[in-house]
Parts: structure tokens; sequence; C-alpha cells
């Protein structure tokens, strides 16, 4: 191997170059070969554990709860450690402390001298579980992770045995004198996140975090912050992307969503959206009209008066219209998007108050419009025009939306391929037949793979560009994932948002799904999808969202032999009727892939008073014979590169290429 090493390195200067950068970082052969045996021996680790979650769409309690326990990873960990030598409401105790540990500490009451046996019990506890987490990373990744105010005592605990001979009084004593010097609290916090951190290696975020539930905000802080993390966009978050980068039209429907199921708290208080522009427009021009379509869903669960209700009506109802204004306005500036059954606005007779659509004409439950032109139904008013420009200049200079939104953009993509898996929120859109469906882009037709990553330039293109005609054409790819045919966060034949506020014929209100969809259960189309990705489709999964799993209905996450596996459970509690579950969940560490799926969520505060987990089921979808290493990842394809270089800098060492600097 030298010998080829050395003929490379006489043949190309660029080698030579590359070769004189490394050798400042490693100067002798020593430092190098040293570098070498540490890259060797974390290719021998086995693989950290990712954990998948998808469709959360605002539950943060849920979603806090799964990231603390880990879809169970943690209650495992226990298990294993102290099986039956602890009752299960020991272990249950325990677990609840590395959840919640801030909070379960404040519950405690008992005696002084109960306190101190109470302490130490617990620490010698928390310990094994540590050591246990962080059994398979290196001491330098397990070091980087231990609060600075702890590192030192951590490391000497976890990384020494009580048992060990001349080591087990100095391993007591320093557990002891944490809790004389009343530092127990503080390092039961302490210890109890760094078991949460190092129970998952890798943090994957299958999309849709925005809508439905009150929290998403509190999700994205904590997604800002975690460790390790990528996201795949969703339809909900890509809407809130294109609002932030100040797409009119994604504004209206980011505000249209939070009226409707109300939740403008999350715009105003959390955000700091500017909303009093709308409510007085809506005021003036909607008072007295038609909102029995409009009233916020679920609305009569909320401590909130007639009058604040009625409000959110108004303003629902004032931003609709001039959505589906503007989205006609974006629809005729883009004919390649085939999606002019969309407009409505102009096939409206408003005298007799029908619509026609798909050919066959409509009674409209109400054709109450005040600030629709009939002779030119897409044109805003002055004052909306005026609304519509406040609107914008508030979402883009929201500081805090738009660092959720970075965030977006900086960890998250259209689709991610990871350790031989490819992540994508919605589908790869195809047709009958099994071919790709083509979306046109920028005058081509594109398909696959390749339309995944146009559509991801334009909408990176959408927020970033300074260029005001690029910037815009941006957006309008942003709003086409929102709702277009094609796109692969949507893929269904339309979105019928008109229809289910003002037709009462159900017929009207389908959205007919991608063929994706109806076919995702046929290997040979999972298979093709994996190809066009460069994936083995015999060693590869696609993992999926978007589409709830109806387990009521007998439906399983499981598609495609196992090739496919569908992730969206029913986070949210709109959809848990529906699926009948509260979410699901994937594991994939050394040992192989496990679906986990969870039963509802009472409450955090039910969790940390009376030690209530998310009850959860846990299927093993492949168990491997051979623990997956580290070698076997991305980040082992990566060091053993890195591994190569070294071994072609100590060569070029030995050959007189490059000089050592001891």
């Amino acid at each position: 191997m030298n010998g080829g090493v050395t003929d490379r390195i006489c043949t190309k200067e660029r080698d030579i170059d590359y070769l004189t950068l490394l050798a400042k970082q490693y100067p002798s052969i020593s430092d190098a070969t040293t570098e070498i045996v540490n890259l060797q021996a974390i290719l021998d680790l086995p693989k950290g554990t990712e954990h998948f979650i998808s469709d959360v769409h605002g539950e943060y309690e849920s979603f806090r709860h799964v990231l603390k326990n880990a879809s169970g990873v943690v209650k495992t960990k226990i298990n294993e450690i102290f099986g039956n030598a602890l009752r299960e409401s020991e272990k249950q105790d325990l677990a609840t402390l590395i959840y919640y540990p801030e909070e379960k500490l404040d519950q405690i009451d008992i005696s002084e001298r109960e306190m101190k046996d109470w302490y130490i019990t617990a620490l010698y506890r928390l310990i094994q579980v540590a050591k246990r987490v962080s059994s398979k990373y290196t001491r330098s990744k397990v070091r980087k992770a231990f609060p600075p105010e702890f590192a030192y005592i951590l490391e000497e605990l976890i990384n020494e045995s009580e048992d060990r001979i001349n080591k087990q009084e100095y391993y007591n004593r320093i557990i002891e004198t944490i809790v004389e010097l009343d530092r127990a609290k503080a390092f039961i916090v302490a210890i109890s996140n760094l078991i949460q951190r190092l129970s998952i290696d890798r943090l994957h975020i299958i999309g849709d975090v925005f809508d439905r539930g009150p929290g998403a905000d509190i999700i994205m802080d904590t997604l800002i912050s975690y460790h390790s993390m990528d996201f795949q966009w969703g339809n909900h978050d890509i809407i809130w992307m294109g609002a932030a980068a100040g797409s009119p039209a994604l504004i209206c429907n980011v505000i249209r969503i939070t009226a409707r199921y109300d939740n403008l708290t999350i715009l105003e208080d959390r955000y700091g959206i500017n909303l009093l522009p709308l409510a007085r427009f809506a005021s003036e021009h909607y008072s007295g009209h038609d909102l029995k379509p409009f009233w916020p869903k679920g609305s009569e669960s909320f401590e909130k008066s007639q009058k604040e209700l009625e409000m959110t009506a108004l303003m629902h109802k004032a931003i609709f219209v001039i959505q589906m204004k503007l989205e006609g306005q974006l629809i005729y500036r883009h004919p390649e998007y085939k999606m002019n059954d969309r407009m409505i606005l102009d096939v409206i007779d408003y005298e007799k108050g029908t619509v026609m659509i798909d050919g066959k004409e409509y009674k409209l439950s109400s054709c109450d419009f005040p600030t629709i032109d009939p002779k030119n139904p897409f044109l805003l008013t002055d004052d909306e025009k005026d609304m519509v420009e406040r609107l914008k200049n508030s979402f883009q200079n929201s500081y805090r939306l738009n660092e959720h939104m970075r965030t977006l953009y900086s960890k998250g993509s259209m689709y991610l391929v990871f350790n031989a898996n490819l992540l994508i929120h919605g589908c790869v859109p195809m047709n009958s037949d099994g071919t790709f469906m083509p979306v046109n882009i920028d005058g081509e037709e594109c398909v696959g793979r390749d339309a995944m990553d146009r559509l991801e330039r334009l909408a990176r293109q959408g927020y970033y560009d300074n260029d005001p005609i690029r910037r815009e054409a941006g957006q309008d790819a942003m709003w086409y994932l929102w709702c277009g045919p094609a796109s692969p966060l949507f893929a269904k034949s339309k979105m019928a948002t008109f229809e289910r506020y003002f037709l009462a014929e159900k017929e009207t209100h389908k959205e007919v799904n991608n063929d994706y969809y109806t076919n995702r259960d046929n290997v040979e189309w999972i298979e093709k999808i994996l190809e066009d990705f460069d994936l083995d489709p015999n060693t590869s999964h696609m993992v999926n969202g978007h589409v709830p799993v109806k387990v009521v209905k007998g439906e399983s996450p499981i598609k495609a032999n196992g090739k496919l596996l569908v992730i969206d459970g029913g986070f949210s509690k709109a959809y848990q009727k529906e699926t009948g579950i509260a979410g699901y969940t994937l594991i994939y560490n050394s040992h192989g892939l496990k679906l986990v799926s969870h039963e509802p969520f009472e409450s955090t505060a039910k969790a940390i008073e009376e030690g209530m987990d998310i009850v959860s089921t846990m299927v093993v979808l492949e168990n491997l014979r051979d623990r997956r290493r580290v070698s076997d990842t991305d980040i082992g394809k990566d060091l053993k590169l890195q591994v190569e270089d070294l071994l072609q800098l100590v060569t070029a060492y030995r050959k007189g290429y490059i000089i050592e600097k001891k």
C-alpha cells in the first residue's frame, strides 16, 4: 500500500500540498500514528442511537416527554441495569427523576436525615445509568457533554469502577462529599441531563413541527439547543419559512391556520407579530357579516369570551379572502403550475351565489365577500394592500421567528440520506404507472431527486436572495411546495380549502393523494425511489411522515416488506381519533431498528407527580446478528478517509517528501 501512496505523491502535486497542510496538524510520525490508532478504535465502537420523530404539530408536552425518555431507551437501560433488584415503582421513580430532575427534586418531602440517604441512593443509581449510556462513546465525546461545573467529578465517577481495589473508598467519598456540601441537587440535575443527552446520538425530525397545537415555538427552542439534530421540511413548516421570508400568500396561510385553531397567541405574544392592522381591517369590513365557517375550531374548550372568538373569526375570514386573491395572482404568474382550477374567485357567480368546481355548479353556503370586486376578483383593495405590507414587515422583522426559521434552513432540507436510510417528510410524487411525476422548474420538467434538489435551492433562494425577482420566484416555489399537486411535501390533487369553508357537498372536499400513497406497499416502487437516491434497496429503508397511519382501521406503518416506515401516527390531538394512537417514533441503534407506538400523553404535571410515563409499545423491525459499528455509518466513512489520509502522511514522512517537525 505504501508504494502506491508514494507513486501518487510523486505524480500529483496537489496531494503533496494537501499533505503539507495536514502535517501542520500532525507534525510528526508519532502524532499521525497516534491519531490513526485513535480513529481505528472509534471505528470499532457501536454506532450511536438515532431517534426519529415526525408530525409533532405543536404538541410540545408530548414531544418534550418523548425526547426526554428517548422513546423508551432510558427505561430500557434502567431495566437492563437493575432488573429485579429494584421494584417497578422504584425504576419508574428513577426514570421520572432523569426526565424531570428539577421538578421531581422540588416535590420530595422527607426529613433532612432521610434526604441525605435518598440523595446517596439516587446518585449511585444515576451514575450506573450514566455509565451504561456513555459506554458506546469515546471518553473525549463524553467529556464534551459534561457540564463544566461537574466535569472532573463526572469523569471520575463514570470512568472508574466503585468495586475496584483501592478505589471504593475514594468513589464513595466523592458521593458523600457532594451531599455534605449541599451540591446533590445541582449534581442530580447535571447527571440527569447528561443521561438524556447521551441516550440519543442523533435526532431526526421528519417534518411538521408547526400548526394546530399551541407550542411549535417551544419545540423550536428545544431543537435550536439540541446537541445533534437534522430536520426534513414538512408542508406545514414550509409555509412558516415562506412567511418569514416575506411571501404574502404564505403569510395569509399562516395567519389563517393559527386563527382556525384559535392559536393567534403564538403569533402575537411569542413571535411579536403585530396583528392589530388585520384586526382593524376585519372589524371595519366584516363586522355583521356571516362568520359561521370561520369560527375557531375547538373554541368551546377554551375560556374565551364571545367577543374574543368573534374577533378571531373576523380576522380569519378577512385573511382568507386576501389569501384567495393573492394565490390567484400567484397561479396566474405561473401557468407551469397547472393550478388554474384553484383560482376559484373568477368562477363564482356572485349574483346567484354559486361556484363552478370541476365543471359542476354548486350553491355556496354564503356569498358574503364585501371586499371582492366581481369584475376584478383578484385585485386587492388599497386597504388590503396596506395591511398586507404591514404584516409582511412584521413577519420579516420578528427576531425570534427568523431565529427559528434560520434553524430550519441551516439544519433542514427537503430530504436526507443518512446511514443508508432516506428520510422524506412526504413522498417522491409518482404517476400511476410507477414513473416519477414531473414538476416544471424554470421551464424544465424535473423528477425524483433532481426535482427535490432544485426545489430546495429555490426555497433557500426565497429566503436569502437579495434580488427581488429571484426572491419572489423562490417564495412562489415555497407556496407550490405547500399545496402543489407534484410537491413532494403535499402531493395531492388539490388543497380544498375554499370548498371546506363554503360548500356542503363532501365530494368537493376530497383531496386525492398522489399515486405514491396508494402504492407505497409496492416493493418495486420503493426500491425505484431508493435507487434514485443512490441507495441499495436490499439494505436501505425509507422513512416518511405526513399522512397519519390509521391504526384504528388496521393499517400498518410498515410498508413494502419493511423497506418503508411511516411514523406519522397522530402526535397532534386533532388526528388521534383518526389514528387510534398518539404517534410513532423510530429508534435505530447498533442492534437494529425498533418502531415505537405511543398512547396519548396526559400532561407533564401527571408525569412528574404520579410518575406517569407514556405507554409505549416497541416492535423490533430488524435485529442485526452483528452489532452495527461506527465503521458502518456515514461518520465511519469519513473517519476511514481520514485514516487513509494519515497513512499517506506517514508514508510521505518516511519517504522524505515532507519533513517531520518534532
